[in-house]
């Protein structure tokens, strides 16, 4: 075997290892996902909603996430353009908590857009929530 084949060889073999490998590590947006803590929520000027961002494929919630945009709307219900503002109010372990203006029983969308460190990708999801008396 020639000294030239060997080295191309092993280059190749070498590039198609770290390919298998890069591949492997990487995750992607869809590896994520936003859950409701609860789907009930007391309507009122300052209910409280909360989401869990979870790594789909270890099944833990991800800390420290960067949430960058919500939305609250009564899509559910038909009504998508009856939207409300929302207020961060902290987080703790993958857990991120919102104030909100559920001025309407009934369902409601909350949509969230966040960056995970480490991942390139946005991180968008939505939950479907009932406002209740």
């Amino acid at each position: 075997m020639s000294k030239t084949f060997f080295n191309a060889r092993t280059a190749l073999l070498a590039g198609a290892m770290l390919c298998a490998t890069a591949t492997a590590s990487f995750a992607g947006a869809q590896d994520y996902e936003f859950q409701a803590v609860q789907t009930e929520v007391k309507k009122g000027p300052a209910a409280t909603v909360s989401v869990r961002l979870v790594d789909k494929r270890t099944g833990k919630a991800v800390p420290d996430a960067v949430i960058f945009t919500t939305r609250m709307d009564m899509a559910p219900d038909g009504m998508e353009m009856m939207t409300t503002t929302v207020e961060a109010s902290g987080s703790t372990e993958g857990v991120y908590a919102f104030t909100t203006n559920l001025s309407m029983e009934g369902g409601w969308r909350f949509q969230v857009a966040a960056k995970v460190q480490g991942e390139p990708e946005t991180v968008k999801g939505e939950v479907i929530l009932k406002a209740v008396q």
